[in-house]
């Protein structure tokens, strides 16, 4: 799989990697067996990048992907964990000794003495603003307990304040065909900056996989049925905050693109890897035959320029309305 440097991180990671959300919970019910099944597939596909969380599942994704780690023979993967969301997210709750607490606590989860990057969990902007809290990060990389930091953002202007600061790594927002804004300013800062920019929701929470219909119903545990209207978190996270039929009447549009032999959410995932700046998307995977789908995108070709110029007109007619100002 190919592999792209990130400089401020000083090493490539796989341009596709595996993000574990679902592994914690929200996402209705995904058994120990088959997620770890599902990272274990994902690594043999040449995924090397894992994307987790202290707040999925109060810590059940990264036990589970401290599982695999120890199992491993060889060289082990790359393991970008976040913290920060398992206090209310107000400015005075992000504190140097919370952020300690929480660094042992995730270091203990996954196994491992240093934490490859830790980012911040979509915190306040005021956060992303404190000089002290990033001087804290910055102690962390001195005294060994993680190897780099970034920060991951709900809004454009959250992640051009964090490419500004020097010794940020990493910036991890939403991307996908029904969220284009970040490519306007956002990645072009990020390549200037040798910032790695992490894709997260590329499938517009399962909506640009192409096989939901307004029937579709979802568990009271999905945060596609509780979160629909940002009740639980930030609503830009399900379904990227395009409103469910909206969404299901782009993917209608866009289907007539996606070629024989590939599915809709592999297209999906090539919009994305083909996106100047964009290091790495990290989609969930239910199961190892996801995993292994998921994986399998990085070896399609890039889109065309009529395919990319499809996807503007598609956002500008139904999604550019309700979530480019936004986010």
């Amino acid at each position: 799989m190919e592999q792209r440097e990130i400089p401020r991180l000083g090493r490539a990671v796989s341009c596709v990697g595996f993000g574990a959300w679902q592994l914690g919970g929200d996402w209705g019910d995904v058994g120990e067996r088959e997620g770890i099944e599902a990272v274990e597939a994902a690594l043999e596909s040449g995924v090397t990048f894992i994307d987790t969380a202290d707040a999925y599942g109060d810590g059940r994704s990264e036990r589970l992907i401290g599982r695999v780690l120890a199992q491993l023979p060889g060289e082990r993967p790359f393991v970008a964990t976040k913290m920060g969301r398992r206090v209310p997210q107000e400015h005075a709750e992000y504190t140097p000794a919370r952020f300690r607490e929480w660094n042992d606590r995730s270091r203990e989860n996954l196994g491992v003495e240093r934490l490859d990057l830790v980012q911040l969990h979509c915190p306040p902007t005021a956060v992303i603003e404190d000089d002290a809290l990033f001087a804290e990060l910055d102690a962390f990389v001195e005294e060994g307990r993680v190897g780099a930091y970034g920060v991951s953002v709900e809004t454009c202007d959250q992640a051009l304040a964090a490419i500004a600061r020097p010794r940020v790594a990493t910036v991890q927002i939403i991307l996908n065909a029904f969220r284009l804004k970040p490519v306007e300013r956002v990645l072009p800062a990020a390549r200037e900056a040798g910032v790695g920019i992490i894709g997260r929701v590329p499938l517009a929470s399962g909506l640009l996989s192409g096989r939901y219909t307004s029937e579709t119903t979802f568990g009271s545990d999905d945060h596609r049925s509780f979160n629909r209207h940002g009740e639980s978190f930030d609503v830009g996270e399900t379904f990227s905050g395009v409103e469910f039929e909206t969404g299901l009447e782009a993917v209608r549009r866009l289907a007539p693109l996606v070629p024989e032999g590939v599915t809709m959410a592999q297209w999906a995932l090539r919009w994305v890897l083909d996106q100047p700046g964009l290091s790495v998307v990290i989609p969930g995977a239910r199961n190892a035959e996801q995993a292994r789908a998921n994986a399998a995108a990085a070896s399609l070709p890039p889109l065309s320029a009529d395919d990319r110029s499809a996807v503007e007109v598609v956002y500008d007619e139904l999604i550019r309305p309700a979530v480019h100002a936004r986010w």
